[in-house]
């Protein structure tokens, strides 16, 4: 084998293995997910293209506001468990409470500024467990989330990572 085209090789071998080091090291740390359904209207819609920080609470704790994306355990057709995209509105200890179309933490009520009209249905009264948030989507009267008993609080272990970018479409580009 001549000289070049060992060099050739081993330049293609470079390229190759330093090409599965950075794919390796991108899907450590951020995971793209693509957003089914309405429920977090108006904040993002139906096929937008996002990416998750997957590392994002690994020594941090989830903030309020915080958009997260989180396993369900809810089933889809195909049997798989449905991953859903919410906003974080209580944390650990947090009293949570959703009276008369309001959102209340700890007997302030919020400003929602970020919601789909200006009620959130539903009657909440409850304290957040350790270990877990309570979430809601945006789209309040078309959101399945933490007012519902079977989504209800979410461990943060299920917790797959914080929404820090829309990529697509590509005119509505936004950090988180």
């Amino acid at each position: 084998m001549s000289e070049s085209i060992k060099k050739e090789i081993f330049e293609w071998g470079k390229t190759i293995i330093i090409a599965i080091i950075m794919a390796l090291i991108i899907t450590t740390f951020v995971r793209p997910t693509l957003v089914r359904g309405i429920s977090m209207y108006p904040t993002l819609e139906e096929n937008d293209y996002l990416l998750i920080y997957r590392q994002a609470y690994r020594n941090e704790v989830a903030e309020h506001g915080d958009v997260i994306v989180f396993k369900s355990h809810l089933l889809q057709p195909n049997g798989k468990e449905k991953d859903l995209v919410k906003r974080v509105i209580g944390t650990e200890g947090d009293l949570i409470q959703v009276v008369d179309g309001k959102v209340y933490v700890n007997s302030e009520e919020i400003d929602e500024d970020y919601i789909n009209g200006d009620y959130t249905d539903g009657y909440v009264d409850a304290v957040v467990p350790e270990g877990h948030i309570f979430a809601m989507g945006d789209n309040r009267p078309n959101s399945l989330d933490s007012r519902d008993s079977s989504v209800g609080f979410i461990p943060m272990d299920d917790v797959i990572g914080r929404v820090f970018i829309r990529l697509f479409p590509f005119n509505k580009i936004k950090t988180f």
